[in-house]
Parts: structure tokens; C-alpha cells; sequence
């Protein structure tokens, strides 16, 4: 599947069937098909060297660090140190104790936002973050700002997702305390002129924070050169462990920053009078460190550093440049997000015929696709761009070319196929997305909401597998009306999910204790829920629709994948908006779901 080779920048081949055969998950299997894996800019996978690196300090180095005088405390204090050496090499950094370890990029925001913050910003200050940032670059500043009474001001972008450093060199002014931009955005793949940034920034007298979680992984970092006050990332985004990070800070900064976390290991010495805090690192390490995660992320450093990313670049550049040609060749595909500078991200969504990204990740998942969908914690950018979200598919070293072209050749037969269904599925001389002529209240369906359910439930009984179970929850979804249009125009959207769903309730006409309502969202998985749920609880009492255990009948039918909000479907936010409805008939609070 992997058997390409091209030259990297040295001369030396770059061998891609080499690398997968590094990582064992590549050659595992999703729903029966070759994993064919596009979701890095969420995290990597772990090369063999990672894996074997950490049992290989369980096994035989595991031990607390820094206070233990005997040898095996000694070996792990020096496990963790050599890991930190690794880190300060690999960036740049002028020394050590400049690199300070944590849980990863959002905690390194967070460690800055709250020490940083509590040092330097005071009433008055502002802070400036791009319209590019993750979310977790943007709540922590609002939270400084709101506790010392700062302002945020936001760097604007253009349509192609590039930043307009000539408006942001009007937003720098005295007032300007710190700029926090990405090197890359996680949504879009734009790269940005960080140095330049950096340069007007420090002109005003401003520190500046780069998030170079979507960077260090793909191009060689130097900190020193960026001229950057702060700089972070994550492990995982770098072939490394979950749950261990970095940031690097210039130490006359660090040095008069306050701690982030009180602790063990952070302290010279402890009174009730009065504490001594310790030196650099350890001010900004509080308690048991992640001794492994840092073993395993200097592991992955020189995995990297053993490739070569000199050679890494060049590869993904000719991936990103592919995947732009095949995807953009795909009907009704649009890329979102057109920077002429990009890393290996491409994000996009179907137009023609209109798809929600939940739908289209999911249908790819079935070809054992890995992407993501949603809003990738960008919701500025999505509304800047007047979307919801976008697919995204992000590459890595050992991704190939023959993947992009499996991706690109699912995503034609997932539009084909999307076209021909609702082609088939409209009534004669209308669009199968009409509106429907009035908004139709659903009837009880059954007896009960327990009764309902017992009905859904011999349905499902049919059905021996999750695949198949949602499938029949999207044919559900399809024979709903399509009052999307109008719902959409008279009430607000439900929170928690990837996709647009909106819902009304009511009292049921001529009833004083019974709830009804109608929904209706741009994804057809979403869809089937609401029938599902229009089923159970559309016309019941109040009382037995507060009192019904919806979370236990999905997993009764084997769907409880769709429960959580973390699956962003959206069904605990309906849960929800409907159980507030029925307690507001019932004049009582509704318990959350």
C-alpha cells in the first residue's frame, strides 16, 4: 500500500514504506478495510522506538525523581533530565532550564496566561490573539482579561485564511502586553510569519507566545531565531506520549514570573511563615512530573531527528500539493481555507450535494477513513468563514500518496451516492431539501414513552452489528420533513454538536400535561435521532418524559455511542432542550442530561 519513494533534500531516498513499517497501528484494520489514517493535526501515531521506550522505563527505571538518594531514583531523575536536554537541543533553546515540562500545549497557554498574566497585565492592558487560534489560545486570555480587567483584540484574516499583519501593526500600541499567535493553524493549515509577527510585537514593547503544536513535527524550530518570548507544544502531536508537553520561555521572564501550581518539587524550602521558591525548571513543575511521557517524547525527538525533518518537509509539502489537486477535483468539494504559505492540512466541505462533516466522516469512517470533522475548537474561524465546520484530512510523514488518492476516490462515491439518494428520495418536480409547506408537530407514537421504546428496541433487535444499527438510524432520519429552514429561522441552534440541529416544543394541542415538538438538523445521523426521539417522547405526559431513562433505552439498543457530548452528535443537547420544555410545562427544573 506504502511503496513510494521519492528523493528527500540530502539526495537519500525517502523511504516511506520504511517509516509505516515503524509504527504498528498503520497496519492494523478499521471496519474490515485498511486503516488509512488522515487525523494528525489531532494527534500522531507512535513509532515503534516510543512504544518500546516506555516499557522499557517501566520495566526497569520507574522510580520518583529528584529527592530519592537511592540508584533507581537516580536513573529516572536522569531519565527525565536527558529527555529535557533532548527538547532544549531539538529547539534551540539557549539552555535547559528554559524548557519546562507539562501536559501539553493548553496547559502551557494556561501556565503563561495565569503566571504571565498575574506578573504583567494589569486594568487597561491588552492582549492580542489572531483570528486563527485553537480555542485553547484564545479562553485563557479571555480569563486573564476578565480578572484583571484587560481587553483581547483579535489580529483579522482574509478569506483565504491568511492574517493581515498590516491591520495588526495598527492594533499594537503601548497599551499591548502580549500577542499569542499559532505557527500553524489546526484548521486550516495556514503558516504564519511568526518572526515578522514577533518583530512588530516586540517594536511596541509586547512579549510574544507562539503555539507550535501543529509545527514542531513537521519543520525544524528555532526558538532563538523566532525571536519569541514563549513557545509550546505537545508530545503527542509529535510522535511522542499524550499527557506530556513544553514550554520554552526566555528564563529573565521566567525567572520573574510567579509559580503556576504550589507543591512538592517546586520549593526550596517551607514555613508557615513564609515559602522559598526553587530555581528553573522546577518553579514551574509542581509535584510528580509525567517521568515517562517525557522519557517517551525524547524518544520520539530522535525518531524524528533520525529521519530527518529536512527530509520530512519536502514529503508532506508533495502530499499537501496532491491532496489539494485530487480533492479539489471532487464535485461539489470545496477547500476552506486557500493560504499560499500551508502546512499538510486540507479542510473542506460538500456544497453540491449540501453535506454536513459529521455525515461525511462518518461515511468515511466506514472505509476505514480516518478524518476529522467539526469544528476543530476554531468556532471563530468557522463563523468568520459563515460555515459550522469542515472536514479535515492532515498528514504526517508516513502518510502516501496512494491514501490521499483512497480518500479522494471515497469522497466521489460518497457525493454519487449522496446525489442519487436524494434524487430518488424527492417527490416529483421538488428538491429533495424542500421545505416542508408547515411546520408538523410529531403525534405520540405510542402509548408511553416506555411503549415507544419497546417497539424501537424490537427494530434494532434485526440488526446484529453498531454498522448496521446506524445505518438504520440514518433511514429513520430520511423520512422526517425538512423543516430545517424554518426551525432555523425561529429558534436557537441546540449546543454540543458538529452539526446545525434545532428544535421547538409546545404544548400539545388541546392537552394540559403533554409535550410535543418538532426538529430538525443538517446531518442525516442527527436526523435519525431526532426521530428517535420524536418517537419516544413527541405527545407523551410531561411527568413520564422527565421520568424516562433515555440514556439506558441507547444503550439498550446498542447505540450508546451517540450518548456523550464528546461524540458531538448533539443528542445529550436535545436530551436536553426537550426535558427543559416538558419541566417548563410542568413548571419544575429539568434535570440535565
Amino acid at each position: 500500500m506504502a511503496s513510494e519513494t521519492r528523493p528527500s533534500s540530502n539526495g537519500d531516498p525517502f523511504d516511506v514504506s520504511r517509516i509505516r513499517a515503524d509504527f504498528p497501528i498503520l497496519h492494523t484494520r478499521s471496519h474490515g478495510k485498511h486503516l488509512v489514517y488522515l487525523d494528525n493535526g489531532a494527534t500522531t501515531q507512535k513509532p515503534r522506538a516510543v512504544i518500546e521506550r516506555l516499557i522499557r522505563y517501566y520495566e526497569t527505571e520507574n522510580a520518583n525523581i529528584h529527592r530519592g538518594v537511592y540508584e533507581l531514583s537516580q536513573r529516572a531523575t536522569d531519565v527525565y533530565e536527558e529527555a529535557r536536554r533532548i527538547v532544549a537541543r531539538f529547539i534551540n533553546a539557549a539552555e535547559d532550564k528554559e524548557v519546562i515540562f507539562t501536559r501539553g500545549t493548553t496547559e502551557a497557554i494556561n501556565l503563561v496566561a495565569a503566571s504571565f498574566g498575574r506578573k504583567f497585565i494589569r486594568e487597561g492592558d491588552e492582549i492580542i490573539v489572531s483570528a486563527l487560534e485553537h480555542h485553547s489560545d484564545i479562553v485563557p486570555w479571555q480569563m486573564v482579561a476578565e480578572a484583571c480587567g484587560a481587553r483581547v483584540r483579535v489580529i483579522p484574516m482574509n478569506d483565504a485564511g491568511e492574517l493581515q499583519l498590516d491591520e495588526y501593526a495598527k492594533l499594537l500600541n503601548s497599551r499591548t502586553r502580549l500577542v499569542a499567535v499559532n505557527h500553524v493553524s489546526n484548521a486550516l493549515g495556514t503558516i504564519n510569519d511568526v518572526r515578522r509577527i514577533t518583530e512588530l510585537a516586540h517594536a511596541a514593547g509586547a512579549k510574544v507566545l507562539v503555539d507550535g503544536a501543529q509545527w514542531v513535527a513537521h519543520r525544524p524550530t528555532d526558538v532563538q531565531a523566532l525571536g519569541c518570548d514563549f513557545y509550546c507544544f505537545s508530545g503527542h502531536k509529535l510522535y511522542g506520549p499524550t499527557g506530556i508537553g513544553v514550554l520554552w520561555g526566555r528564563r529573565e521572564l521566567l525567572e520573574k514570573m510567579p509559580p503556576y501550581q504550589g507543591g512538592g518539587d517546586m520549593i526550596e524550602s517551607v514555613s508557615f511563615d513564609k515559602t522559598v521558591y526553587a530555581g528553573l525548571p522546577n518553579k514551574f513543575e509542581a509535584g510528580t512530573p509525567d517521568i515517562s511521557g517525557a522519557a517517551g517524547l525524547g524518544a520520539a525527538i530522535e525518531y524524528v531527528e533520525s529521519i530527518g525533518l529536512s527530509n520530512i518537509a519536502p514529503h508532506e509539502d508533495a502530499l499537501l500539493k496532491h491532496a489539494t489537486e485530487k480533492l479539489g477535483e471532487v464535485p461539489g468539494l470545496r477547500i476552506i481555507g486557500t493560504a499560499a504559505h500551508k502546512a499538510g492540512v486540507v479542510s473542506f466541505v460538500i456544497k453540491d450535494p449540501p453535506m454536513a462533516s459529521l455525515d461525511i466522516g462518518t461515511r468515511l469512517d466506514a472505509e476505514g477513513i480516518a478524518v476529522r470533522t467539526g469544528h476543530h475548537c476554531c468556532q471563530p474561524i468557522m463563523d468568520r468563514l459563515g460555515i459550522s465546520s469542515t472536514t479535515r484530512a492532515s498528514f504526517a510523514m508516513y502518510n502516501t500518496v496512494e491514501e490521499i488518492n483512497t480518500l479522494a476516490n471515497a469522497l466521489r462515491r460518497i457525493v454519487a451516492d449522496e446525489a442519487a439518494r436524494r434524487k430518488q428520495s424527492a417527490p416529483a418536480g421538488a428538491s429533495a431539501h424542500a421545505p416542508a409547506a408547515e411546520i408538523l408537530y410529531a403525534p405520540a407514537a405510542a402509548s408511553s414513552p416506555q411503549a415507544a421504546a419497546d417497539e424501537l428496541a424490537d427494530d434494532f433487535d434485526l440488526f446484529e452489528d453498531r454498522e448496521s444499527k446506524s445505518e438504520y438510524v440514518i433511514d429513520l432520519g430520511n423520512k422526517l420533513p425538512h423543516t430545517f429552514d424554518m426551525l432555523k429561522a425561529i429558534t436557537t441552534r441546540v449546543p454540543g454538536c458538529m452539526s446545525e440541529v434545532y428544535i421547538v416544543t409546545r404544548r400539545a394541542h388541546g392537552t394540559s400535561d403533554r409535550i410535543e415538538f418538532v426538529a430538525d438538523a443538517n446531518a442525516d445521523i442527527v436526523r435519525g435521532l431526532i426521530a428517535i426521539l420524536q418517537r419516544i417522547y413527541s405527545g407523551q405526559r410531561v411527568e413520564e418524559v422527565l421520568a424516562f431513562d433515555i440514556e439506558g433505552f441507547f444503550r439498550r439498543i446498542g447505540l450508546d455511542q451517540f450518548i456523550t457530548n464528546q461524540r458531538r452528535t448533539g443528542l445529550a443537547g436535545m436530551i436536553e432542550r426537550i426535558r427543559h420544555g416538558a419541566a417548563a410545562l410542568a413548571g419544575q427544573p429539568a434535570a440535565t442530561a
